[in-house]
């Protein structure tokens, strides 16, 4: 049952207090990380799916088996592999004694999905998983069965320059709000996390929000005002990443083939309400759009062949939109 408030101004501070005790439950376990800890935290409360970027080992799958401990939820990893099939994302239908086709459940069916290293498996076994990202649903033998609630996709993903991995097409990468770099620990964040892994020493992570919470606090995010300008800049900063557009940039005339879509402007909306609750503010302001941007954008524009050439990264186009 979800905690009850009083108003709505008292259920913004509740998320930052939410967020604030699931921070510090994450960092038990997790040392450092702080922004990509804050980014998925955003994502959930947004309702949104996040791709975690990096080289193993840096810990992606054990972040995301920490934030799953600290909540009250269920909890499935699928381990993505070459001759991974999407029935056994799903689930298939089976033919039961008495002749009759019964739905078996997939791994799918919980409200916590780790999707490890999702670029590891052809595009064919990929697309089982944009029904139940985008409808929260699944349709197997014509029928549809609905995913639990609060449901989210937490995936991993090795840079695609590594042997045997496999590009996610668009309309897979769209259905993720944010996409997550994670780069090596400093030299400090690693001496800690050596001591911490290396002696006998255990951790226990407390739950600390149920999924009822969770639910109203994505009610409560689509619930914040948002000023008619914050809310232009953020349209006009997914326009301007269009090339060839009316609002398109000169850098994204000169360096994108293709820009993002109206789904990033709605990310950038949710992610800045929520990155301003997180931060004691009752409104979004420019700078919460900006805050977000780059991981909901990242991901949503395509450079060309001269970006490539000149070293521009995704990351300096959109900056430079600011």
């Amino acid at each position: 049952m979800a905690q009850t408030y009083k108003s709505d101004v008292e259920a913004i501070d509740g998320l930052a207090s939410a967020y604030k005790n699931l921070k510090s439950e994450i960092g038990k376990v997790i040392i450092g990380q702080d922004e990509v800890i804050k980014s998925v935290l955003i994502g959930l409360f947004s309702n949104g799916h996040s791709l975690l970027v990096g080289v193993p080992g840096l810990a992606k799958t054990l972040l995301i088996q920490t934030i799953s401990d600290a909540l009250q939820l269920d909890f499935k990893r699928i381990q993505f592999t070459p001759d991974l099939m999407p029935s056994d994302i799903t689930g298939s239908e089976i033919l039961d004694e008495s002749r009759h086709f019964q739905f078996n459940k997939g791994p799918i069916f919980a409200n916590i999905i780790l999707a490890d290293e999702i670029n590891r498996t052809p595009p064919k076994t990929q697309a089982a998983l944009l029904e139940a990202m985008q409808e929260k649903s699944v349709t197997v033998g014509g029928r549809r069965y609905e995913l639990p609630k609060p449901f989210f996709v937490l995936a991993t993903q090795n840079p695609i320059e590594q042997e045997g991995t496999y590009p996610l097409p668009e309309a897979q990468l769209d259905r993720f709000m944010f996409n997550i770099p994670l780069d090596y620990p400093t030299f400090e964040e690693e001496i800690d996390v050596v001591k911490s892994t290396t002696s006998d020493k255990s951790v226990s992570v407390n739950k600390v929000i149920s999924g009822d919470d969770i639910l109203f606090f994505q009610k409560m995010v689509r619930k914040i005002p948002i000023a008619d300008n914050v809310l232009e800049y953020a349209v006009n900063l997914t326009a301007k990443t269009r090339p060839k557009s009316s609002r398109s940039s000169e850098l994204a005339d000169k360096f994108l083939s293709w820009g993002a879509g109206p789904r990033a402007s709605q990310y950038l909306v949710l992610g800045a309400k929520c990155n301003a609750a997180i931060n004691g503010k009752y409104s979004p302001d420019i700078e919460d759009i900006q805050s977000v941007a780059i991981n909901v954008l990242r991901h949503r524009i395509i450079k060309n062949y001269k970006a490539e050439a000149e070293g521009i990264t995704e990351e300096d186009i959109i900056r430079s939109f600011f």
